[in-house]
């Protein structure tokens, strides 16, 4: 499910979650202090039951049982080299117990751990173990992710960078506030919403722009080329084919779309922003034509 897929589906009307699930499988006899996501893959009837009455009382969305199945969280278990099979097998669960009824959502939470500066989890570290599970959960068929019971602001952002990077699959988010409103982590959830909604439209911009870029390279109008001196920095040039096309290349030269890259890096400023976005405009009107 894309994100426009989403969208439409939440313009029909409310769509109702699960709940509870942890609660309700200790109830089912899943012990205290063990790795709950291990339990369930090898006891996975009490949750198909849970995941089937959720749906017969009117869930729309079901929540795969991943909640701490990133490779930080499960390497606190000595399970980190299990993270793909473990997000595969509760996912696969889930959709058993959906059959097809309800919606799938990849769950995913904090790992518990202060991000730097107030703590000592490197953002680059966050990232690469949530972008691990977001991409196992994404090969695994989720229809959605969720990141759920987060604590701070710059975490939640960290899943929405991770899953930018994999896939188009729309997030949730939700954060666990104090009666004051303020997070756990720092911060209120007044601060927190205004800027995740901000993360959230710009990730919607860099979606777009992705798409249209990789609609540009399959038609083959455009080009990602490697620096002789720079290979890890990739640059978007017209092609040959490209040209023929249009006159835009005389307006808009490969100057112009070199700095794509440097925009896509986050390096880019408000004027190159705006070259490239005329760029694109130009060539999504040939790709209609």
């Amino acid at each position: 499910m894309t994100k426009h897929e989403f969208q439409q589906r939440i313009a029909e009307g409310p769509l109702i979650l699960d709940g509870a699930t942890g609660s309700n499988l200790l109830k089912a006899g899943m012990p205290r202090g063990i790795c709950s996501e291990k339990w369930i893959a090898e006891h996975p009837e009490p949750l198909i039951q849970l995941q089937k009455a959720y749906i017969e009382a009117g869930s729309h969305i079901v929540y795969a049982p991943t909640f701490l199945a990133n490779p930080i969280s499960l390497g606190s278990h000595g399970l980190a080299h299990e993270t793909r099979r473990l997000n595969h097998d509760l996912v696969r669960i889930s959709k058993e117990a959906a059959a097809g009824k309800a919606l799938v959502a990849g769950d995913i939470s904090t790992t518990g751990k202060l991000m730097e500066p107030m703590g000592e989890m490197p953002y680059n570290i966050l990232f690469e173990a949530y972008k691990e599970q977001i991409s196992c959960l994404a090969e695994a068929g989720v229809d959605l992710l969720t990141a759920e019971t987060m604590m701070a602001a710059d975490e939640t952002m960290v899943i929405l960078d991770a899953a930018s990077e994999v896939c188009d699959l729309p997030v949730l988010c939700s954060l666990t506030i104090e009666s004051d409103g303020s997070l756990f982590f720092g911060g209120n959830i007044y601060d927190a919403l205004e800027t995740l909604d901000t993360t959230c439209q710009v990730r919607a911009s860099e979606s777009a722009i992705s798409q249209t870029i990789k609609k540009l390279m399959e038609a083959g109008y455009v080009e990602k080329r490697y620096s002789d001196h720079d290979k890890k920095t990739a640059c978007l040039y017209v092609t040959d084919k490209g040209k023929r096309l249009s006159t835009v290349h005389k307006a808009y030269d490969v100057a112009d779309i070199t700095q794509t890259a440097a925009y896509l890096a986050g390096k880019c400023g408000e004027a190159d922003l705006d070259a490239f976005y005329r760029i694109i405009e130009e060539y999504i009107k040939l790709l209609k034509e």
